[in-house]
């Protein structure tokens, strides 16, 4: 894991523009020219689990389009979202970094300009980047154009910073002027995608396009009529740890949200064939994942923030036929968001700014490396919204290995469970004496990995307070009144 520095946007990208000034040195020039680095097709929804797949196991719902991109691909198959709530999680995925860093522990913050992001840094290798849909990283008003200086470097702008209101939502483009996404808007969001990559085919530059679907999160039941029509007779396998008084409308929302995902798996479909059509296919890594999951009822609550794997774990997909061959590997070792960053760039040798604090799986997708040990560290700073109002939801810092989840909360040991013969943890082994000494050792290793990121455990209020946020209702920041210059985010660390 790198540390941070001082080593912020401004430092790095006056480094790659001196590399870039200075030209070939006598040593490397050659008439032989350089290997063109590989294309990037990053995909992501809002709020997917990684249960809900073909290739995960459901058989209920309907992906066939990506159930053949797993079958092409590298499968991280213990994908967790660290912080599984929106905005810090794409703060992670943008930075590299952990959200007492980066200082997006809360909805509805302003990611501040000056970090070195993924797209600085795809942008200083040469890459044309774009972001296309869902944003939720800028904290002006969910509805309110995100200027140029604030994009955090990407260049081809199809985005609102939020909204799920997936039939009636709009965008701003490069230019910030708003236009409309007619009908459901996945739908001519992944239309735009693909006329973007249609213009690249026999492009010079490599690209680097990230597109951000607002579904499966709800509103459950507003996808398209053809996809719900899919599932209007069928009756879900709720997860056996759904309590019996919540069922009914567990049955009802499964419906709908596997509409959703019915829907964007069609999306997933028509981009695959476009990267074939146009040629890109061989050289370009796509990734398939979502910021976070969904409770959907179990343990009775709804929704993310929560240390169950149905709110942690996500789906992470890498597909590049060029380094990884067509033959569906699986890697089992947890890879976190603030690792994506590090790892996507070395996939495409780019430089890793230092300021990155995630680590690079790209040796292990690879296969130059053998899998190592890794603990993805999860954490809830502050509590808000339907966590903290439904059932009294707390700050809490844990680890999630390939086998164990190991939890506390501010008054000690919370949460153990044994992943592998209790997959739906519904038994809460943290008290009992014969598993005393691995509670131990899991509560070593969180500390350590505590001591790494610079995080004291103080509570959600405090935390607040040292960062000067003002919060609203939602215990979060107030999102429909104008922007507050006092919300732009100010790491706790720092204050």
């Amino acid at each position: 894991m790198n540390c941070t520095t001082s080593f912020d946007r401004r430092g790095f990208l006056a480094a790659a523009g001196a590399a870039a000034a200075a030209g070939p040195s006598l040593a490397t020039a050659a008439d032989k020219k350089p290997a063109r680095k590989p294309n990037v097709l990053y995909l992501f929804s809002d709020q997917w689990r990684a249960s809900d797949h073909g290739y995960a196991r459901n058989r209920e719902v309907r992906t066939p389009n990506i159930d053949k991109l797993a079958s092409q691909s590298v499968n991280c198959t213990h994908a967790v979202a660290g912080i599984p709530v929106c905005c810090p999680a794409r703060a992670s995925l943008i930075t590299g970094q952990y959200p007492l860093t980066h200082g997006l522990y809360l909805n509805d913050l302003s990611l501040s300009p000056d970090n070195t992001s993924i797209a600085d840094c795809f942008n200083a290798s040469g890459y044309e980047t774009g972001w296309i849909g869902k944003w939720h990283l800028d904290g002006q008003g969910r509805l309110e154009n995100t200027p140029i200086e604030r994009r955090q470097g990407f260049k081809f702008w199809r985005a609102l910073e939020c909204s799920h209101n997936y039939n009636n939502s709009f965008f701003y483009d490069d230019t910030g002027e708003r236009k409309t996404w007619p009908g459901y808007d996945a739908f001519p969001q992944t239309r735009t995608a693909q006329d973007f990559l249609k213009t690249r085919g026999q492009d010079e530059k490599p690209f680097a396009l990230f597109l951000s679907w607002g579904p499966p999160h709800a509103p459950y039941h507003t996808a398209p009529e053809k996809y719900k029509d899919m599932y209007s007779r069928e009756k879900p396998t709720l997860h056996p740890n759904v309590p019996e008084s919540h069922q009914q409308q567990a049955l009802r929302d499964y419906r709908g949200y596997y509409a959703h995902m019915s829907a964007l798996d069609d999306c997933v479909g028509n981009l695959m064939k476009t990267l074939d059509e146009t040629g890109l296919a061989e050289d370009t890594i796509v990734v398939y994942t979502s910021d976070h999951g969904d409770m959907l009822y179990s343990h009775g609550n709804v929704k993310k923030q929560q240390p169950w794997d149905e709110s942690l774990r996500v789906p992470f997909l890498m597909r590049h036929p060029r380094k990884l061959g067509n033959e569906a590997r699986k890697i089992n070792v947890p890879i976190d968001t603030p690792d994506i960053m590090p790892t996507l760039l070395s996939m495409c040798d780019v430089e890793v700014p230092e300021t990155v604090e995630g680590r690079d799986f790209s040796g292990v997708i690879t296969g130059k490396e053998k899998n190592f040990e890794n603990v993805a560290l999860i954490t809830c700073p502050s509590p808000f919204g339907q966590w903290r109002r439904a059932v009294g939801g707390k700050e809490y810092r844990g680890i999630r290995t390939t086998r164990y989840t190991y939890c506390r909360d501010l008054k000690g040991p919370w949460l153990l469970y044994d992943n592998e013969i209790d997959p739906y943890q519904q038994t809460n082994l943290v008290e009992r004496r014969e598993h005393g000494a691995l509670r131990k050792e899991l509560d070593r290793i969180l500390n350590k990995r505590l001591r790494e990121t610079r995080d004291d455990f103080l509570s959600g209020p405090e935390l607040i307070r040292r960062s000067g946020y003002f919060i609203g209702r939602n215990e979060t920041v107030d999102y429909h009144v104008p922007f507050n210059p006092k919300n732009k985010t100010k790491s706790p660390l720092k204050a």
